[in-house]
Parts: C-alpha cells; structure tokens; sequence
C-alpha cells in the first residue's frame, strides 16, 4: 500500500505528501513492531504455539537472530514471509529493549523511506512510459495485491481447518483406542 500511495502522489493528482506518507508508514511499522517484540518478551513461546503452521519460519527465525541478530532486525521487514512473526521470535529470543528499539528505528526509516519513494519513482516511470494510462496500472498493481492476500488468507485458512481436522480425528482415535478393552492371555 505505501509504494501504490507513493505512486499515485507522483502526479500530483492526489494530495499526498511523500514525506507524510514516509512518516505513517514509519509510525506504523515502528509501533506495531515494538508492540510485537513486546508481546513476544511477555508471553514468549506459548502464544506462538496458537499457530502450529509456523513452525519451519519461527525455527529459521531463531537461528538468524541467534547467529546475527543486528542485521536480522535491521533486515527482517524486507523478508517475505517472516516479516508478520520476526519482532515476536525477537522478543522471545532475548534481545535487550534498548537495542531492538534503535534497531527498530532506524529499519522502520529506511523502510518507510524507501518504500515511499520507491512508489514515487515507480509512479513517475510509469507516468512516464504510460502516461495517463499509468492510473490503469496502478489499479492493476492494487488488484494483483488484493488478490495475492486474498488467496494468502484462504491458504492458511485451509492448512488451520485441516490441522483441527488432523488433531480431532487424533483426539477421537486416541479416546477410542482407550474405551477398548485388552485382550489378556
């Protein structure tokens, strides 16, 4: 969303300021993150334990911020994939308050940043090789972004019904096998 707003500031159509949108996307990523981190130094390993599809990222999650935890932290919002769960396995992991705060912010400006100007350049180039057609891409950009979370969410909905699924039929053998009685010689 902040490289299509980027984007659609390049015109000057819209009124959106790139800096301001620099700055809310920075206000965003910095404070959820330190919510997460927070939340992951709390209540640790048992909240990720609710989603059980998460195992092979959280574990790869441990070992980069075990083996480089500077570079993780000032990295992780540009990792598909571990973006959503790095700040929670950063809290768990044990890295100090003070240290992932400064990290935090200076990946969320550079984030922010990059972002939101990379969406202005991106809209100028398009404007440029497009022009008023640009508006017909960008659209595009924003339905190919829906669709690709849309289907994201679908899928993961389906692998929790299917592990509940997984585990009641587990649940139900599990209970049958211990009603039936043993056959001794």
């Amino acid at each position: 969303m902040v490289i299509l707003m980027g984007a659609a500031s390049s015109a000057g159509e819209l009124p959106i300021n790139v800096e301001l949108l620099a700055l809310a996307a920075f206000a965003g990523s910095f404070c959820g993150d330190q919510l997460y981190y927070l939340i992951g130094r709390r209540y640790g390993a048992p909240l990720l334990n609710r989603w059980p599809t998460l195992g092979h990222k959280i574990e790869w999650a441990f070992q980069l911020v075990k083996d480089h935890p500077t570079l993780f932290i000032l990295s992780f919002r540009f990792i598909y994939g571990i973006r959503n769960i790095a700040p929670f396995v950063i809290g768990i992991s044990g890295v100090p308050r003070l240290r992932y705060m400064v990290l935090n912010f200076i990946a969320a400006m550079v984030w922010a940043h990059s972002f939101a100007w990379g969406g202005y350049w991106l809209g100028k180039a398009l404007e440029h090789w497009l022009g008023e057609n640009k508006w017909y891409a960008l659209l595009g950009f924003f339905a190919l972004a829906l669709l690709v979370g849309a289907i994201g969410y679908l899928k993961q909905k389906r692998k929790l019904r299917a592990l509940e699924a997984k585990e009641r039929a587990e649940s139900d053998t599990s209970a049958a096998s211990a009603d039936v009685p043993s056959v001794s010689e």
